[in-house]
Order: C-alpha cells, then structure tokens, then sequence
C-alpha cells in the first residue's frame, strides 16, 4: 500500500496545498488543492473519495476533479462521508448555483459521481485496505480515518480536530499502527484560537498523544503558513522523545 501526500498545509501560497492524501491509485482522503497537481489519468483512476468533514480546504477540489474526469470514466466516484458532510455537499456545492450536481449527470441513472454515507466506527473494505471512520472533535461534524492493508501495514489521519478521546481509542483497539499523519493547525501562542475553532495546538496536541499505545513516526500536518517551523519546534519539545516529522507535499509512503 502507498500513501502519497498531494497536499497538507493549513493554508495556500508558494508550493503549499490543502490536504488531500492519495491511497495507491483508486482512494482519495480528501479533496483540498493538492488534488489539482494529478494528471487527468491519474484522477480517471481515483474511484473513492473519502471526505473528513465540510470544509472548504478539505474539499474544495472535488468539484473541478468530477467535472475535469467527466468524459473519462463510465463508472460514478463514490464520495463516502457522514451523512452531516453529504448535505454540505448536496445544499451548498453541488446545487447548480454553485456548480453542477454531479450525482445525476450525464444521467440520474449513469453520473459521474454518487454520494455513500458512512457512520462513525464502520469500517469499509475496498481491494484488500479497510478504511475505519473514527469521530473527531471540530466545529462541524468530523471524522479521522484509519488504514490498513492486507498484509497488515497501516496509518492513521486524524482530519481537523482539537482534544478528544474518541480517535486515540479506536487507535488503541488496534495491535499496531505504522504510520500517524496528525494535524497541527496553531503555534501556542493562538492556544485560545485554536480552542475556539477546535484544532489543535503544539500544547493540546502534546496533551492527547500520551494517550496513544502505539509509537509510530508522527508527521505533522495542515500547519498555518508561515507557522510551520514554529509548530514544530514546540511539538519537539513536548512530545517526550516520539519521531517527529513536518509532512511535505510530494513525500510517499510504502506500507506493507
């Protein structure tokens, strides 16, 4: 199994992209503006996409992708989500004011892309990976995902979230964990901003990380531009001794 990062900053500027994660070449975490630096035959393949909440970083190229594939697939992408985040999409993207509705053309009965909800704890199988859904705590209805191959490689994202118990224990519940990809969207000194739109800080992600069982490396993501260095400077010095690591776009991950 391979994990490529197409996109993992908090913002956009010179070579930074929003989140979007490919998983070989069918399963899509997220559709933020990396997903733009894909081939037309590249997004032609991608059959899954899997959303972690409504927000505009983290979806904002599923639009243009659907519409740029239009002619080049003859099956629908499967956009699965909570049924929270389905409605974002439905009301406020896909409605022909914003852009086309996508889940009925060409056809209702033959579209480019159909929406599959998922609840909080299902786990999806899909050609030998199993993706779990596993709740997180943001400011709208959000969700991590976990990922795991056949043979037994796997890595965790915790999508947007501030401090919670809910994902450190479905990771728990596993024997091991590869990989972690964790965001960390302020330095401490916007501690109280962070805690107002539910992300983390270096501080109150150092505070949940202790939960976990596992020791994997942790990479860094979805840091505010211009703040990276600083995040994870002060992450260095509180994570007691775990690797750490500032995700880069570009950067790909073998997993058994």
């Amino acid at each position: 199994m391979e994990l490529r990062v197409l996109g993992c900053s908090g913002g956009i500027g010179v070579k930074r992209r929003t989140t979007s994660f490919l998983v070989d070449t069918d399963i899509l975490i997220d559709a933020g503006s990396g997903l733009g630096d894909l081939t037309l035959d590249e997004m032609a393949s991608i059959r899954h996409v899997f959303l972690t909440h409504s927000h505009l970083d983290h979806l904002n190229f599923l639009p243009l992708m659907v519409d740029s594939i239009f002619d080049r697939i003859s099956s629908p992408v499967l956009v699965h989500a909570q049924p929270a985040t389905l409605k974002v999409l439905k009301d406020h993207i896909f409605n022909w004011d914003i852009w086309p509705d996508f889940s009925t053309l060409p056809t209702a009965d033959k579209p480019v892309m159909a929406y599959q909800e998922m609840a909080p704890g299902a786990v999806i199988e899909i050609a030998g990976r199993s993706i779990e859904m596993i709740p997180v705590n943001h400011i709208v209805p959000a969700v991590g995902y976990r990922v795991e191959s056949s043979q037994g490689g796997s890595f965790a994202f915790s999508g947007d979230t501030a401090n919670n118990n809910t994902f450190w224990t479905a990771l728990n519940r596993h024997a091991s964990l590869d990989l972690l990809i964790v965001e960390a969207a302020f330095s401490n000194k916007d501690e109280a901003l962070s805690k107002k739109a539910r992300h983390y800080c270096s501080k109150t992600l150092a505070e949940d990380i202790v939960q976990l069982q596992h020791r994997p490396p942790v990479y860094l993501t979805h840091t505010k531009p211009g703040e990276e260095e600083t995040i994870f400077s002060e992450c260095q010095q509180l994570f007691g001794g775990r690797e750490l690591h500032q995700l880069q776009v570009g950067e790909r991950f073998h997993l058994k």
